[in-house]
């Protein structure tokens, strides 16, 4: 256990599965306590049942970050049932792939409402209680947050604005010892997009790749902020 994690509290947005998931699991089993939420109950009891396997210290709460009162009651549990918030980790996402002409007004909103104003709605409900612990404010935006791509336009703009948000409140909420990272990676195994993860997925980015990085990030020196990562898999399929 490392002395600098110990007693610690995180939440994970969008924890049921994939990189949240797996950024929980790695937590826990490093002695930290988490917090994480999800849209739909049933999801949440049995990302909760599965994550007891590698710690007791964990909490399941039912939140969709598009709505502020959401967040700011998952935070409030949280911290009643942990005693307090040191770690937010800004996760909770979703993409929609079609030709701008094609793009319906919905579909733009539900990204733009779910991955960038979620974001800004996480830290807005916990960002009183990461002033209290010096805590450390994480994003998982995408490669996607600098390289443009064919269908991209919503999810595009969603992830860029990730990026430029979290370095912007870095500025803002260093001078109260609160760290920000914004973490941008590239492919990963998992069921975004309505992908089944399977051996076809071997070379990417696996859940507890993005756990580990999350956790180093954690333990680094206070002296030091890596404030924008890019996170990608060293060999790409051909």
């Amino acid at each position: 256990m490392n002395s600098m994690l110990e007693n610690k509290v995180a939440y994970i947005t969008g924890g049921t599965k994939g990189i949240g998931f797996g950024i929980a699991k790695i937590l826990l089993e490093n002695g930290i306590s988490v917090a994480f939420s999800g849209r739909k109950k049933e999801d949440v009891e049995k990302a909760e049942q599965e994550l007891k396997q590698y710690s007791q210290n964990v909490l399941g709460v039912i939140s969709d970050v598009k709505l502020l009162a959401n967040e700011e009651e998952a935070v409030k549990q949280a911290v009643e049932k942990f005693g307090r918030l040191d770690f937010v980790i800004a996760n909770a996402g979703l993409g929609i792939f079609k030709p701008v002409d094609e793009l319906s007004a919905e579909e733009w909103n539900d990204m733009i409402e779910t991955n960038l104003t979620g974001v800004f709605y996480t830290l807005k409900a916990s960002v009183d209680e990461l002033k209290k612990s010096e805590g450390y404010y994480i994003t998982i935006s995408s490669l996607a947050g600098t390289n443009f791509f064919e269908n991209g336009t919503g999810y595009n703009a969603s992830k860029f604005g990730v990026v430029g948000f979290t370095q912007a409140a870095m500025v803002d909420l260093r001078k109260y010892n609160i760290k920000s990272t914004v973490i941008m990676p590239g492919s990963v195994a998992t069921n975004f997009n309505g992908n089944i993860p399977s051996e076809k997925d071997e070379w990417k980015i696996q859940p507890d790749d993005m756990g580990n990085l999350v956790l180093d990030i954690l333990k680094m020196n206070p002296r030091v902020l890596p404030s924008k990562i890019e996170f990608r898999a060293t060999k790409p399929a051909k």
